[in-house]
Formats: structure tokens, sequence, C-alpha cells
């Protein structure tokens, strides 16, 4: 295997380095999936529904970096779901644990140069609008990347056009057929009262937010905040695939200064764990109905 670059050059993996990760993974499986599912914490379960799954380790894949964070299992999984050949990404890699945010959203290239066309993300996220309940269903319809806009855009460097173009629209990055499918399946379902739409705002972590942090990103427009998604989601984008996102409410964050109301990582982790059955439903029927 050619060696991979992989350098502190701002711009990171080349063109040519996507390509022989793409090769060195795909080695393992027959399949060509379309469908990729990148699935966040606790949110690996959707896994354990897949048909005749191949398992890839991350440590497996020669310069493939490795997630650390718990509930992060570290492998990608090929198989079949909803009667789709499918690709499951169990661990993604964050900026908080220190990785530039070219490599936090890597894994996305690799994809598209496997033949991935429609990208699924699930995130867990705290809760903003007050009209929200822990446990809900979130479709993000939009997002704020506030790295990005204050000068952590994970397009910055130069770029390379095979990749895509110099300057994208982000407006529309999450597609409105995917959305309405993943509706319609979480009411047929039987869940339409837990299901939202919303706004998901993008901090870097891995600090929970204050609660006059909090009221700021509220005042943004956002319903909901996270750690990650989007630098994936715009990868996505600048790659041409087809964009659908969802966040599980792990939380709700507290708004009022001075509460002694403390949430932890591992609250996230039981409300991921206690949908766990539910996500698995929705989604095996939801990738079941995409073209």
């Amino acid at each position: 295997m050619a060696a991979i670059n992989a350098d502190l050059s701002v711009n990171g993996y080349t063109f040519e380095d996507i390509q022989t990760l793409a090769k060195e993974i795909l080695k393992h499986t027959s399949l060509r999936p379309k469908i990729a599912l990148i699935c966040g914490t606790g949110l690996g379960g959707i896994a354990e529904v897949v048909e005749n799954p191949i398992t890839v380790p991350y440590e497996s894949i020669p310069g493939f970096p490795v997630s650390t964070v718990e509930g992060h299992s570290g492998n990608f999984v090929f198989g079949t779901l909803g009667g789709k050949q499918v690709l499951l990404m169990r661990g993604r890699l964050h900026y908080y644990e220190g990785y530039p945010m070219w490599k936090v959203a890597m894994p996305v290239r690799v994809m598209k140069a496997m033949g991935i066309e429609t990208l699924l993300l699930t995130n867990a996220a705290g809760g903003l609008n007050p009209k929200y309940n822990t446990g809900d269903l979130m479709i993000i319809k939009d997002h704020i990347d506030l790295p990005g806009l204050t000068g952590e855009c994970v397009l910055i460097g130069k770029n390379d056009t095979r990749f895509g173009p110099r300057f994208i629209a982000t407006n529309a990055t999450y597609d409105h057929d995917l959305r309405s499918k993943f509706k319609q399946v979480v009411l047929e379902l039987g869940y339409g009262n837990i299901l939202q739409e919303g706004v998901y705002i993008m901090i870097g972590g891995p600090t929970f937010s204050s609660a006059a942090e909090a009221r700021v990103l509220r005042m943004f427009g956002a319903d909901a905040v996270g750690m990650s998604t989007v630098p994936e989601s715009v990868v996505g984008r600048h790659s041409g695939m087809r964009i659908f996102g969802v966040s599980l409410i792990s939380d709700m964050v507290d708004m009022e200064d001075g509460s002694k109301f403390l949430v932890t990582h591992e609250d996230v982790l039981k409300t991921a764990n206690e949908r766990a059955l539910l996500m698995q439903k929705v989604f095996v029927k939801f990738i079941h109905l995409i073209d």
C-alpha cells in the first residue's frame, strides 16, 4: 500500500490518499453500497440489525485515525438494512478529540470514493427549544456552523476540484425528499408525538454549554446543540451527496443561572440506549424507502 500523506498541512489528505484508503477498505467486502449512515453517540446499535454484517475496524486500515470517545465503537460495518446495501460508520471523529476539521470529515471523502451517494447523519444533541423533550427526534432542516463562522470551516485550505468546487452554497443542504420520507416512517410507526424538525448548531466541545452560552445559541435560532455532524454534512455537500440528518435530544439544556443541574456524558448514553430499539425500527423502514 502507498504511504498516506496525512501530514499537518492545512488541507491534510490528498485526493490520492483518499482513493488509497477507499481501496483498502473495499478489499474487505464485495458489497458496493450507495447509502452510508454515520452513527452518533450511543446510536451504533443500529448496526445490530444489519443483515450479514462485515466489520472493518479502523485499526485494520493503514493510516486511518481512531475514535476515542465512549459510545463510538470505531469500525465500519457493511451489510444489508431495509433491503438495501449500506455502510455504517460506528465511531465518528470529533474536533474536541484534537483532530483538525479536515480530519474530522475525512471519512466522508473516503465514503464518496467508495461510491456513496446518500449520507445519513445521526447525533445526540442537547435541546434548546423549550417545546422539546428529552428523547425527541429532531429532523435537521438547517444548521449553524459556529466553528465555521469563527474561522474553523472544514473547507479552509487549498481546494482540489476533484473533491468539489472552491465555493459551495450550504442552504438546502438537508434533502427535502429524505426529510419527508423519514417523517412518513416515524408517523407510520406511531412515534409522531416525539418528532420535531429544527435547526442544529455545532459547538467545538468538549464542554457542555453554560447557561449564558445556551441562551445565546437559542437567540441565534438554534433548536438543538451538539459537537459533530456539520463538518460531515458540509463535506458531503461539497462532494455532491444527498444529505439527511437527525438529532436524538439526549437532554434539555439548562438555561437558568445558578442551576445545580449538571448534564453528563452518561446521561447522553442513557437516553441513546433507551431509544435504541426505536431508532433501529425507524432506520430499517427509512432506508427501505430511499431511492
